[in-house]
């Protein structure tokens, strides 16, 4: 515990429902939920208009539908939201070299390692100035906690929500977390609460008062001994500012269970090119090959290749996922299908054993270029699709030469970024019966007009998301 509140934890505004609000004029003071749009997606984000209905991040997508109908529906744009945590962690690194991020809306950030803050005044200071300079620079909010701990300061910024900046003073933290649920305090889940709570403790004044005793004979030696010093208020954990990474992994889950193998195939191929993508972007190679199948009786199975050096080479990848798919019963359907690396270096061996040869690899990865394809759902995994062309279905497989092809039905998904040749950048409010309906507005304007368009309309093509501030030309 340190001596002044100099530690300070930032944790952005419901970020991902704010980036789309300010990216979308007519979405604004309107209730988003933002998350995987198929009958088994999941909440990742919810406005706080959103909130007021019972919306909640990791609610089933059908529930919020009934809680929220009138609600803006949207798919993840993880571009844009990189690229906007990337401007607010930048911010956070000329404070301090120490920052740890926990993800790309929160972080702690050691103060005094800076040299920007010493005292409450300082650290106050530091902060206001902090969020001052985040809405500037992304035009979104971040609520702010300054404590002596990192545990204190997280629950600040909690209590700071929405728009908000909370200072822990030393010396005072026992008064503040006393009334507090016990639910506040870190690893106390759903399970732990409700053991409390049948024991008669529902507060953190109320653990306290329990002893450590009592509460090691409840939850456990190791358990209960961090619970009590929680309940206190210690907590001694350094701020880290590299944390390394174990594995890299993309997951996808389906609308309805697949069945045929060709497709199955298909989907972790595009999983393992995915994979690679957000290796390379880590800078990482890797050494062992992870395939992740959910059956459809949410039976899930795990097997694992180690290769005999670290590679990032999405032929390599691919040849591993595959291998593991073929000692996979998929009988009976599959829901869920994730490839993953782990076993890190940040170097690469070249690759001797590659079964396919360099056309082959060139070949195949073209085959995988449109990675919207498919029928993925899922919020975790969800792609990050703008105008996509209808996946592979069950009876569809590999196009036969000498046959005609019907040009694939493009598929627009709801707030996927678009640009019209002539009314400009917009973004896609739902689709169906071969029409797509696009709002034409951008970051700063007044809300925009509704158009619609046939869903081939050629003057209709896909594009990149406009930055929150500055130049949207």
């Amino acid at each position: 515990m340190r001596a002044a509140p100099t530690i300070l934890h930032l944790d952005m505004d419901a970020f991902y429902a704010s980036v789309e609000q300010a990216s979308k004029p007519s979405l604004r003071g309107k209730a988003v939920i933002v998350g995987g749009l198929g009958p088994r997606g999941v909440v990742a984000t919810a406005s706080y208009e959103a909130r007021r209905f019972g919306v909640h991040s990791a609610m089933p997508m059908g529930q919020a539908r009934r809680l929220c109908p009138n609600g803006a529906y949207l798919i993840p744009r993880f571009t844009l939201y990189r690229q906007v945590s990337d401007i607010v962690m930048a911010m956070l690194r000329e404070l301090s070299p120490l920052v740890e991020p926990l993800s790309l809306d929160e972080a702690f950030v050691d103060l005094e390692a800076g040299g920007v803050a010493f005292d409450s005044d300082s650290a106050r200071a530091t902060g206001e100035r902090l969020r001052a300079d985040i809405r500037a620079a992304t035009g979104l909010s971040g609520s702010v906690g300054l404590a002596g701990s990192k545990m204190l300061a997280k629950v600040a910024s909690e209590e700071a929500k929405p728009a908000g900046l909370l200072l822990i003073e030393p010396g005072t933290e026992r008064e503040l977390l006393a009334p507090m649920s016990v639910r506040t305090l870190p690893g106390v889940g759903p399970a732990t609460g409700e053991h409390l709570r049948r024991a008669g403790i529902t507060t953190v004044g109320e653990l306290a008062e329990a002893g450590e005793d009592e509460l090691v004979r409840m939850v456990g030696r190791a358990h209960g001994a961090g619970l009590y010093r929680m309940a206190l208020g210690l907590d001694d954990r350094p701020v880290v500012a590299e944390r390394d990474a174990k594995s890299v992994s993309v997951e996808d889950t389906f609308d309805v269970d697949l069945h045929d193998r060709v497709r199955i195939r298909g989907e972790v191929q595009r999983l393992a090119d995915r994979c690679v993508q957000r290796l390379r972007g880590s800078g990482h190679s890797g050494r062992t090959i992870v395939l992740k199948v959910r059956r459809y009786d949410f039976s899930t199975l795990t097997r694992s290749e180690t290769l005999r050096g670290p590679t990032d080479d999405p032929a390599v990848v691919r040849e591993a996922a595959a291998r593991l798919l073929e000692a996979v019963d998929t009988t009976g359907g599959v829901r869920l299908l994730g490839v993953g690396v782990t076993g890190l270096a940040d170097y690469t061996q070249e690759d001797l054993f590659a079964q396919s040869s360099a056309a082959e690899a060139e070949a195949e990865a073209a085959e995988h270029e449109d990675d919207g394809a498919g029928g993925a759902g899922g919020a975790g995994g969800a792609a990050e699709p703008g105008a996509t062309v209808g996946g592979a279905g069950p009876s569809e497989g590999p196009e036969r030469s000498g046959e005609p092809q019907e040009a694939p039905e493009r598929r627009w998904t709801a707030g996927s970024d678009v640009r019209h040749v002539l009314y400009g950048p917009g973004w896609v409010q739902g689709s169906g019966v071969g029409r797509v309906t696009v709002r034409f507005e951008q970051p700063g304007s007044e809300p925009g007009r509704v158009r619609t368009f046939r869903v081939d309309d050629p003057d209709l093509a896909p594009s990149d998301p406009l930055p929150l501030v500055g130049d949207l030309s």
